[in-house]
């Protein structure tokens, strides 16, 4: 499920800097609206897969309130599900059990 997510995860955030950065212009620029046309609804729904596998994955990663509240808010800045992917949704390391004390 952590795999689905980091690639959702990019995904949207490149759909979202194509509907931004090509089909927004394309539309108000040249009068070619058939750019956010597609790229619309094809960003809709990858942020909605976005906000639900935060929720199906927060536990799995060990988010907080804090962090999985900061990941759904990501989802709304152009650039902040690549971070997002990079640098939380590595899983956590086991705890490493205790060795008794005189050996190594």
């Amino acid at each position: 499920m952590i795999r689905v997510f980091r690639f959702v995860s990019v995904a949207e955030a490149i759909s979202f800097l194509l509907l931004l950065l090509v089909a927004m212009p394309l539309k108000y620029g040249a009068d070619a609206p058939v750019g956010v046309q597609l790229m619309g609804p094809l960003h809709g729904v990858l942020f909605m897969a976005y906000v639900g596998l935060v929720f199906l994955v927060r536990e799995q990663l060990r988010w907080d309130l804090k962090r999985t509240v900061l990941a759904l808010g990501a989802a709304v800045l152009p650039v902040a599900p690549f971070l997002v992917e990079r640098h939380w949704t590595r899983p956590p390391a086991p705890a490493a059990e205790p060795q008794p004390a005189g050996r190594a």
